[in-house]
C-alpha cells in the first residue's frame, strides 16, 4: 500500500498522466478524480462489510445484510460498480465506467451530480476523447494500491488529491484560480480564523473546497488528540459544521468529493451565490455563520441591478460599481456572519485602495469607508506577487470581526517580502505562515512589516487600507498592476455614463434636450 503523502501523490500523478496526452489541461482532471474517487468509495465499502463480518462471524451473512439494507455502510456500492469488476473489465471500459458511477450515483443520493459528471466513454468529432486503452491503462496503475480505511488516512489521500488538484491548477493557467487556492495561504486564513469546536464555517464561492477543509484540519491541530499516529478529534468535542455553494457543476463537484476524501460532513450546494444564495430560511433570510473564509473571483462583473434588486437586502452599505464585484461579495458575506462572526478573504489588491484620493464620490471607496466607520475590519494583509495560478499578482487577505479584539484600530500587514521563490509560481514557507499568524494573533506592529493605525489615520488617508501605504519595506514603489488599472478605467467609465444621463436628464427638464444637436 502507499505509504508517505509524497508516495500517494506519485502515485496518483502517474495514474493522471496517461491521459495529460490527447485531454487539454481543464478536462483530464474531470476523468481520473471520479476514478480516485470511485476507487477509496469501493476500497472503503469493502472495509466496511468485512469488519461486519467479524461481528457476525460470517461474510456471507454479512454480504447479505448489506444488500438488503443499504444503511449498514455509508455509501453502497453496486457489484459491478466496484472496483474488482472494473479491474477485470477488457471491453467497452468507457461506456461499463459510465454506467458504474450512474449506478452508484442512483444508490447515493447525495454523489448525484458529484460522482456522475463525467462520460467516460464521450466522443468529440466521432472520435473518443479518452479511448478504451487509456482508460485500461489508469485503471491497472490505481489498482496497484488499496485506498481503504487501513490503507491510507483520509488527512494522508486529501492531502494527495489536492496534490492533483494544484497540479491541475499548474497546467489550467487563467481559469485555476476558479478552483484551487494555493495550499498555503489556505492554511494561513485557516490560522487567522482560529475555528472553535462547533463552529460553522462558509464559503460562498468555495471552489474544491479547499479553504473549508483547512479549517477543517487547522480544528484538528489545535484541539485533535493523536491516535495511531492521526489526529482525531476527542468524542466530547462537535466537530466544525462547513457550508459552501459553487456556480460551477463540474468544480461543485471536485468540493463534494474533496470534502468525502477526507472524511468530513459538508454540505455544498450548486448555484450562483450573489443571485441566488442557497443557504436561507423560509422566509429567505440568509443563515448566519460563525466564521466565513472566501477566495472570490477577483473583479467580477454584475451589471448594478443585481444589487439594486437584491431580495435578501445585502447591499445597504453601497451599491459596488458594475466592473468589480468585490465589495459586492463583501457585503453579502457580512451579512452572512452571525453577531460575533468573523470572516478573512482573499481580494485583489485594489480592492483596498481604489477610489483613495479620488475628487468627489466613488462607489469601492464609499463602501470601504462605510466597513471602516462601523469598525468592521480588523487586519489586511498583502501578499507576496506570483502566488496565484492565473495571475502573478498579489492578493491581500482582509479580515473582518464584528466583535474586534482592539476597537478603533487596524492591523496592516505587508507580507510581500515573506516567500520563497519557486516554479512555476513563489510559495509560502511554514516559517512564513508562522511569523504572519503570530503577527496577526499577538496584534504586533513590526517594522518593515506591519503597522497598528486607527481609524481616524485610515480616514485621514482617504479610507485607503493597502498595507504598502503605510507600511514600508524598503522595494521600489511598483507600477499600478494592469487588472488595477483596467478596473479603474471601466469604473471611471461608469461614472462618466451617469452623470452623461444625469445631465441629459436636467437639461431636458429645462427644455434643452436636444440643444446639442442644433447647428
Amino acid at each position: 500500500m502507499p505509504g508517505d503523502v509524497r508516495t500517494l501523490e506519485s502515485w496518483l500523478w502517474e495514474a493522471a498522466c496517461q491521459i495529460r496526452g490527447p485531454v487539454d489541461a481543464p478536462k483530464f482532471k474531470d476523468y481520473i478524480l471520479p476514478l480516485v474517487f470511485l476507487k477509496r468509495l469501493s476500497d472503503v465499502f469493502e472495509d466496511e462489510v468485512r469488519y461486519l463480518a467479524q461481528e457476525l462471524g460470517s461474510e456471507t451473512k454479512a454480504a447479505q445484510i448489506v444488500e438488503q439494507d443499504h444503511s449498514m455502510v455509508r455509501f453502497y456500492i453496486p457489484e459491478h460498480a466496484r472496483w474488482p469488476a472494473i479491474a477485470s473489465r477488457r471491453t467497452g471500459l468507457g461506456e461499463f465506467l459510465t454506467d458504474a458511477v450512474r449506478a452508484v450515483a442512483r444508490e447515493n443520493p447525495r454523489l448525484s451530480g458529484v460522482i456522475d459528471i463525467t462520460d467516460f466513454n464521450a466522443t468529440t468529432a466521432g472520435q473518443r476523447i479518452v479511448d478504451d486503452g487509456r482508460l485500461a491503462a489508469i485503471v491497472q496503475i490505481l489498482s496497484k494500491h488499496r485506498l481503504g480505511m487501513e490503507d491510507v488516512e483520509p488527512d494522508v489521500l486529501g492531502r494527495a488529491y489536492e496534490y492533483l488538484l494544484r497540479k491541475f491548477a499548474e497546467g489550467q493557467g487563467s481559469s485555476a484560480g476558479e478552483f484551487y487556492t494555493p495550499r498555503e495561504i489556505a492554511v494561513l486564513m485557516a490560522c487567522i480564523l482560529g475555528p472553535q469546536p462547533g463552529d460553522t464555517v462558509y464559503d460562498p464561492c468555495c471552489g474544491s473546497g479547499g479553504l473549508l477543509i483547512k479549517c477543517h484540519l487547522r480544528l484538528l491541530e489545535t484541539h485533535g488528540a493523536s491516535k495511531n499516529g492521526r489526529k482525531r478529534l476527542p468524542s466530547q468535542l462537535a466537530p466544525l459544521r462547513l457550508f459552501g455553494q459553487e456556480i460551477n457543476p463540474s468544480t461543485f463537484a471536485m468540493a463534494r468529493m474533496n470534502a468525502v476524501i477526507h472524511d468530513m460532513e459538508a454540505e455544498i450546494k450548486l448555484g450562483d451565490t450573489m443571485r441566488s444564495p442557497q443557504f436561507t430560511d423560509a422566509d429567505g433570510a440568509l443563515w448566519p455563520f460563525d466564521l466565513l473564509t472566501a477566495n472570490p473571483m477577483w473583479n467580477q462583473k454584475f451589471q448594478v441591478q443585481t444589487y439594486e434588486n437584491d431580495p435578501c437586502d445585502r447591499f445597504a452599505l453601497g451599491i459596488p460599481p458594475g466592473s468589480s464585484a468585490d465589495w459586492g461579495w463583501l457585503q453579502h458575506m457580512l451579512a452572512s456572519l452571525d453577531e460575533g462572526g468573523r470572516m478573512a478573504v482573499v481580494l485583489d489588491t485594489g480592492a483596498v485602495s481604489r477610489g483613495s484620493g479620488n475628487q468627489g464620490s466613488n462607489r469601492e471607496r464609499d463602501i470601504r469607508r462605510a466597513f471602516v466607520e462601523r469598525d468592521l475590519i480588523e487586519a489586511v494583509l498583502l501578499l507576496p506577487e506570483n502566488l496565484f495560478y492565473n495571475t502573478t499578482a498579489p492578493g491581500t487577505v482582509l479580515v473582518v470581526n464584528r466583535r474586534k479584539r482592539h476597537p478603533g484600530e487596524v492591523l496592516l500587514i505587508n507580507a510581500s517580502a515573506q516567500f520563497a521563490k519557486g516554479r512555476p509560481k513563489n510559495y509560502l514557507k511554514e516559517e512564513h505562515i508562522a511569523t504572519l499568524h503570530h503577527c496577526y494573533s499577538e496584534w504586533e506592529a513590526v517594522e518593515g512589516l506591519s503597522a497598528i493605525v486607527s481609524q481616524e489615520e485610515v480616514a485621514r488617508n482617504d479610507f485607503n487600507l493597502s498595507p504598502s501605504r503605510y507600511v514600508a519595506t524598503g522595494a521600489e514603489q511598483e507600477v499600478l498592476p494592469l487588472e488595477e488599472a483596467v478596473v479603474l478605467l471601466q469604473e471611471a467609465e461608469e461614472e462618466r455614463a451617469a452623470a452623461d444621463a444625469e445631465l441629459a436628464n436636467v437639461l431636458k427638464e429645462l427644455g434643452l434636450g436636444n440643444a446639442n444637436d442644433k447647428g
